[in-house]
């Protein structure tokens, strides 16, 4: 492990447990266009998915789901499987380019993938300790040819950790920066072009991290208290990336209230509207409750030309049984709540 460069922003933030607000706006709903297979068996098992886009085969492309009780699987576009990979009990997982990496709190590590775009598979390269107990979530990132990660943990803080693009499957990265939220944070995004760094404290809101000031402390995006649709807890975020670096969505996922809230990418990230994932009775897929991790991708698909949000489900319909990932078409998101 090298050297840890302590670049250390702690913000001493008042944010704690936020009463729920009623929110009185409308929740539009959209339809899933396809799902994946299921995780057989009962519990609390898939938790969040990433999205790799075959840029030379858009159709073949793979989403990655954490099993938080196995490891990580690999599914089609079609949504069929295709591998499964034990590498112990791993809770989100991110990527840049052909590296993925996840949460990996079995052995308290950033777990490491190469995916190979010829043969479409997964391959675990090995791990990197956090040098922390139960790491939680995780996002990636990329800032020219520096491959981030950010590490989220339960007592609020985020580790920042880097490595060079040309040495990343090395597994020596270094730790940049530590950043503290007040309570409880999983989800969490890198905003690249902006150097920015989004998350969800829990049970209190979204917030941004300025990543170009060393000294920066977490600016809120919103709260749970503002009443602009979200509610404990708040769990996935995820971005679609406009056509310019001031153009495009945060999305965030009030899991308590099975809906999803949509922000302007850029300050003052006005709320742009509430959705909510429906049953499509017409091709047999459930709607989407209790929604943990999501993921994003603005880049053409098959069918697709605007990109895709894909969810983690928790009934599938039962509850914690056979859970699964839903896969939107963003256009209809965008159609519904009248984005650009």
């Amino acid at each position: 492990m090298k050297p840890l460069l302590w670049l250390t922003a702690l913000a001493p933030l008042a944010a704690c447990a936020t009463a729920p607000v009623e929110y009185t706006g409308p929740v539009v709903t959209v339809l899933p266009i396809n799902e994946t297979a299921p995780m057989n068996g009962e519990g609390d098992r898939a938790d969040d998915p990433a999205i790799w886009v075959n840029t030379s085969d858009p159709a073949s492309s793979l989403i990655l789901g954490t099993n938080k009780d196995e490891g990580l699987y690999v599914y089609a576009f079609d949504g069929g499987e295709l591998q499964e990979l034990p590498v112990g009990r791993v809770n989100n997982v991110d990527l840049r380019g052909n590296i993925a990496v996840a949460s990996n709190d079995e052995f308290n590590s950033i777990s490491w993938f190469n995916i190979d775009p010829e043969t479409l598979t997964v391959t675990h390269i090995g791990n990197s300790p956090t040098d922390r107990e139960e790491p939680y979530g995780i996002c990636a990132g990329l800032d020219g040819e520096t491959y981030r990660t950010a590490v989220t943990y339960k007592d609020g803080t985020i580790q920042i950790w880097s490595a060079s693009w040309e040495t990343v499957d090395e597994l020596d990265p270094t730790l940049e920066r530590v950043v503290k939220i007040a309570t409880q944070i999983e989800g969490c995004v890198f905003d690249d072009a902006n150097d920015r760094l989004f998350v969800g404290e829990e049970n209190y809101g979204l917030w941004a991290v300025d990543l170009s000031d060393a000294n920066s402390v977490p600016v809120e995006v919103d709260t749970i208290a503002a009443g602009n649709g979200l509610i404990d807890d708040v769990e996935g975020v995820s971005i679609w990336l406009g056509p310019t670096d001031d153009t495009g969505y945060i999305v965030a996922s009030a899991q308590g209230a099975d809906r999803y809230v949509v922000y302007d990418r850029v300050p003052p990230y006005t709320p742009r509207g509430v959705f909510r994932i429906g049953d499509n009775e017409a091709i047999g897929i459930d709607g989407v409750s209790v929604t943990d991790g999501i993921d994003i991708t603005s880049e053409p698909l098959p069918g697709m030309p605007k990109g895709m949000l894909v969810v983690q489900d928790d009934a599938n319909p039962i509850p914690e049984f056979e859970q699964n990932f839903k896969m939107v078409d963003w256009a209809a998101i965008a159609e519904a709540l009248g984005l650009d």
